[in-house]
């Protein structure tokens, strides 16, 4: 098998409803380029997302787990039977386009050296405007602060064409990632410990200090929902967010930056609580305590993780981290557009 499209599910059976059938429609390559299979991972719903696959969708290939492992153990375990030399974790409230597949193919066929990449994330609800996760890929700033060509905080562009170049990324959106598969599981995949959210950041670094490279394909374009899970002001998602970012920062950083990274993570992080406070939003300030206290209740459990890191990377200084605070260019600078970076 040339590539396995994997979808996780949970309870999402209006989802599968609306958007598999694009994806059952427009994921067979040519011939010459193998041969692609959509999966469905259910973990553990307990709508009639099961019912919906073996009654309307029988092309479909379906791995039904007991439980909930969540996004990040939940395609660990999907990718455990699969044999194929491409993955692609693909988010349920995607809508892929005619021929979306076969530029990410012949891209990851054309470059040896990427692991991973993304296609043109755009939004549904709004076609000509990039979406929040992802966008044409991402970077981190000094203190590991995600952002994207197209999305800087809650500023996101309308597609000029302006991202198309191919340049090098820390990471892609795992709203619709493709991976070598087996590049995927020998640097041990996505962080099951994280659950949720910031997993294939992690995971692209990862794979930047130990030497492959992370691109964007212009070519492929999908349309993503977003916030299908957790809408973006949801107390959980804060807290994932927080607690994740701090453990990623702890596992990928070099030895000469994490304690002053960290430290000054700590006060940002405690003037996010207080803004939160003063916008009235009590659920997502406790939430940054509370990720900052399992943080540290944490850290032990994943130094084993972080010495694997420093031992196994070509370089720790990769330079898609980049050296300057997001937030100084955007807040104080007013550069609200990647381009004005």
């Amino acid at each position: 098998m040339k590539v396995a499209v994997v979808i996780l599910n949970w309870n999402g059976e209006q989802m599968l409803r609306d958007f598999l059938p694009s994806v059952v429609a427009h994921s067979v390559l040519p011939e010459s380029l193998g041969e692609a299979v959509v999966y469905v991972a259910d973990n553990g719903s307990t709508d009639h997302s099961l019912r919906l696959l073996a009654d309307s969708f029988s092309s479909v290939r379906t791995i039904a787990f007991s439980q909930n492992y969540g996004f990040a153990d939940g395609y660990n375990k999907a990718f455990e039977p699969i044999d194929a030399e491409y993955a692609i974790l693909l988010n349920s409230d995607v809508e892929v386009t005619p021929g979306w597949l076969h530029p990410l193919v012949q891209y990851m066929d054309a470059h040896p050296q990427v692991a991973a990449c993304q296609p043109k994330l755009m939004a549904y609800h709004q076609k000509d405007a990039f979406e929040y996760a992802g966008a044409m890929g991402g970077f981190i700033d000094c203190y590991g602060y995600p952002y994207c060509r197209g999305r800087i905080f809650d500023t996101v562009e309308k597609d000029h064409g302006q991202y198309d170049a191919d340049v090098p990324l820390l990471w892609a959106t795992g709203a619709c990632l493709m991976v070598r598969l087996a590049v995927y599981k020998e640097v041990g995949g996505l962080d099951g410990r994280f659950f949720a959210h910031m997993e294939e950041i992690d995971l692209c670094w990862r794979l930047r200090c130990r030497g492959y490279e992370v691109r964007s394909v212009a070519s492929s374009v999908v349309y993503h929902v977003g916030g299908a899970t957790l809408n973006a002001g949801h107390p959980r998602k804060t807290f994932l967010n927080f607690r994740n970012n701090l453990l990623m920062l702890y596992k990928n950083l070099p030895a000469g930056k994490l304690r002053s990274v960290l430290f000054v993570r700590a006060l940002l992080d405690y003037v996010a609580a207080a803004m939160f406070m003063l916008k009235g939003e009590w659920g997502s300030a406790k939430a940054v305590f509370r990720a900052r206290r399992e943080y540290r209740k944490l850290k032990r459990e994943f130094r084993a993780s972080r010495e694997e890191n420093l031992r196994k990377a070509v370089t720790m200084d990769v330079a898609e981290r980049t050296p300057f605070s997001i937030l100084w260019k955007y807040h104080v600078c007013g550069c609200k557009t990647f381009d004005k970076l």
